[in-house]
């Protein structure tokens, strides 16, 4: 049975969501404003094209990696104690983020903000699962949905602003500030909660996970570099192959699995979890697509991208509590599938203004937006309510991870992607091309324009952005399909809900 402490006072309660919410905030911010303020990192610090794109996929990785063994650990010795070291551990973070003097020395607390992130995500979320059951739960699972999104949506329009007044370096300091108020809150009001604790932590299930992601998405950078057939591309994969094959055997020998393969048999579990990977490749890297394209290769002025990013970004501010109302009327799995259907037909619009003026990119960015926020604001619920409570732990480390994970991984390829498509229509050889267009990915337009004229730049860009969309399409409608048959409830549940 699991260990709960005794019941938080309703006042203390809200506290505690109000902790929760303030570190989610924070997370989505910090990756969202960063990706904006890539360009600036690259004019004042310089920096290879990996390098840079290490800022982001540095904090991606980390978080992503280590979720499932922060999930492990909050069950383990407390979850209020693993949130309070994450907030406190992201603020530290942030403030050296803010004071970094290379882009390699920021790459690496980026990495340190992505660990400490994942530490609070998963002992939050786990905390607010024992706090809240039923209807109010999946309100405050909602509201937690909606804080992801008001920080998706606050984070490019503060970075652009921050970069025009104070320089890229105020985008990381206001992390130092949410994460001192969620670690002042939830010290305050969080009470602590452990889950059972049966046999030995699974290191050496988290040490192969951990490893299978990050040579992942070191093979998939590469891609974007050297090739998708060069010999360090090559070895990561292969290697990243090996040890995703050396976990699964872990995990089904360990005493105590970090992760319960056994869920996966659940259709409506799995349906869980394509959820956040639609999201991925729908919604989340335009976060850092569309600013590298405006600022990086269009040389739209920061504050001027942040604007045109609302479209995109302000539906997630309210979109997600409508989808927490409707699910009380609505199968969630239906509106989840209707949202990525939405979002697919957005994705499609996009890619045929995408070389249009900054108005046509209006509209299909709120389709994008408003799609993605139906099942934004509802599969954290759902990755709670699929297993037991005292599961918990568990369950938001795993649905955690695939979100995250999947985010850094989706980033990754899609870089890569657009890259590869970009060094299509450059000069010169397969090599130079490719050095070129990952230039170009990562925002470095001067370093790119060196070599190659700018107008030769921004078409061949322009022309593998619009083709790149049109397959985020393809991947966004196939999964709404997939979300439609494997969320649908079996008709005896239906009936005995109605």
């Amino acid at each position: 049975m699991p260990i709960h402490a005794a019941p938080a006072p309703r006042g203390a309660a809200a506290r505690a969501l109000l902790a929760v919410c303030l570190a989610a905030l924070a997370l989505p911010l910090s990756f969202s404003a960063g990706a904006l303020a890539v360009p600036a990192i690259a004019r004042t610090l310089g920096g290879s094209a990996s390098a840079l794109n290490w800022v982001t996929n540095a904090f991606m990785l980390a978080f992503g990696g280590l979720l499932l063994t922060a999930g492990a650990l909050a069950d383990r010795h407390g979850r209020r104690r693993l949130f309070l070291g994450g907030a406190g551990g992201f603020a530290l973070a942030s403030l050296g983020v803010s004071l970094a003097p290379s882009v390699v020395l920021l790459d690496v607390l980026r990495a340190a903000q992505g660990a400490a992130a994942a530490a609070a995500l998963a002992g939050g979320s786990a905390s607010l699962a024992q706090l809240f059951e039923g209807h109010a739960r999946t309100r405050a699972f909602s509201l937690l949905g909606t804080t992801f999104g008001i920080g998706l949506a606050l984070g490019p329009l503060l970075a652009g602003n921050l970069i025009a007044w104070l320089g890229w370096r105020a985008v990381f300091a206001s992390g130092v500030l949410l994460g001192t108020a969620a670690w002042w809150f939830a010290l305050r009001a969080l009470p602590e909660t452990h889950g059972p604790r049966h046999g030995r932590m699974d290191w050496a299930g988290s040490a192969t996970f951990t490893a299978a992601i990050a040579l992942l998405t070191m093979g998939l950078m590469q891609a974007g570099q050297a090739g998708w057939m060069a010999v360090p591309t090559l070895t990561s994969l292969v290697a990243s192959i090996a040890a995703f094959a050396l976990f699964v055997k872990t995990e089904h020998r360990a005493e105590a699995p970090l992760l319960d393969l056994s869920l996966f048999r659940y259709g409506r579990f799995v349906g869980v979890q394509v959820l956040p990977l639609a999201t991925c490749y729908g919604y989340v890297v335009l976060l850092v697509l569309m600013p590298l394209h405006l600022v990086g290769t269009q040389g739209m002025p920061e504050a001027h991208a942040a604007l045109l990013m609302l479209a995109l970004t302000a539906p997630m501010m309210v979109v997600p509590v409508i989808a927490g109302y409707l699910a009380r009327h609505w199968e969630s799995g239906t509106l989840c599938a209707g949202g990525l259907l939405v979002a697919a037909a957005g994705l499609a619009w996009l890619a045929k203004v995408i070389d249009g003026p900054a108005t046509s990119l209006v509209a299909p960015m709120l389709f994008i937006g408003i799609g993605t926020g139906l099942p934004w604001g509802l599969m954290d619920d759902l990755s709670v309510s699929v297993v037991p409570v005292e599961r918990a732990g568990m369950a938001a480390g795993i649905f955690g991870t695939t979100r995250v994970a999947g985010e850094g991984i989706a980033l990754a390829l899609v870089t890569s992607l657009l890259s590869a498509f970009t060094a299509r229509y450059l000069p010169g050889t397969p090599d130079e091309a490719m050095h070129v267009a990952s230039m170009v990915s990562a925002g470095n337009l001067p370093a790119a324009a060196a070599i190659v004229p700018a107008a030769t730049l921004q078409f061949a860009h322009g022309t593998a952005l619009h083709q790149l969309l049109w397959l985020l399409a393809a991947i966004t409608f196939a999964a709404a399909l997939l979300v439609a048959v494997m969320l649908r409830r079996p008709a005896a549940l239906r009936e005995a809900t109605a």
